[in-house]
């Protein structure tokens, strides 16, 4: 017996039950839900709407974030500075579009660090998967606060100036004493619209 040929009405996965998440994993300010958050550096907020070609709500994505600390450094092997990383950072976490696309994660402001490419500004890597993808998007998000870091970042260098915008973050006042970012990302849409997107 042959299988069936997938017509376009189908939609691709995977998709994600809410079970898949638990309290506290937008945060990556705590180790896990019931610790106390970093005391180090800034904590932010950074929102925004997932959507495809029209405007469209994304709903049900998985988006994951992971970063520096606040002074540049991982709490990595890889990171010759471990030793000194905030132990109270966790530095990544895991975040979900709900029915109209929004998501959110509270995090800190991250530093800079030295890389093999060049001097990184501060900025947050963002992964975005779910239904309708055929695998994971990589964006980075970086802040307005660090224009001239921004410059000189070899991986910001390498997004032609006129789409640079798309990905900065943009401030949107406080709430509770904590600044607001919003970082809106576009799947699928012309040049203007779409979110410059990354190799892993």
């Amino acid at each position: 017996m042959s299988s069936l040929a997938p017509i376009s009405q189908h939609t691709i996965g995977p998709f994600f039950p809410q079970t898949f998440f638990t309290e506290g994993d937008n945060d990556l300010t705590r180790l896990h839900a019931g610790a106390q958050p970093t005391a180090r550096g800034e904590a932010i907020l950074i929102r925004g709407r997932v959507t495809k070609e029209g405007g469209f709500p994304c709903i049900n994505m998985i988006l994951e974030a992971w970063q520096a600390d606040a002074e540049g450094r991982f709490n990595h092997p890889a990171d010759p500075e471990q030793h000194l990383a905030d132990p109270d950072f966790l530095g990544w976490g895991r975040a979900w579009t709900d029915a109209e696309g929004h998501y959110e994660f509270r995090t800190l402001m991250p530093g800079g660090f030295d890389d093999p490419a060049g001097r990184r500004a501060p900025h947050v890597n963002l992964t975005v998967m779910g239904a309708g993808l055929m695998r994971r998007v990589l964006a980075t998000l970086f802040f307005p606060d660090f224009a001239e870091a921004n410059a000189a970042d070899p991986l910001l260098s390498l997004v032609p100036e006129a789409r640079r915008g798309k990905i900065v973050a943009v401030p949107e006042g406080e709430e509770g004493g904590v600044r607001v970012f919003r970082f809106d990302i576009h799947l699928r849409g012309g040049v203007e619209e779409e979110t410059p997107f990354f190799e892993d």
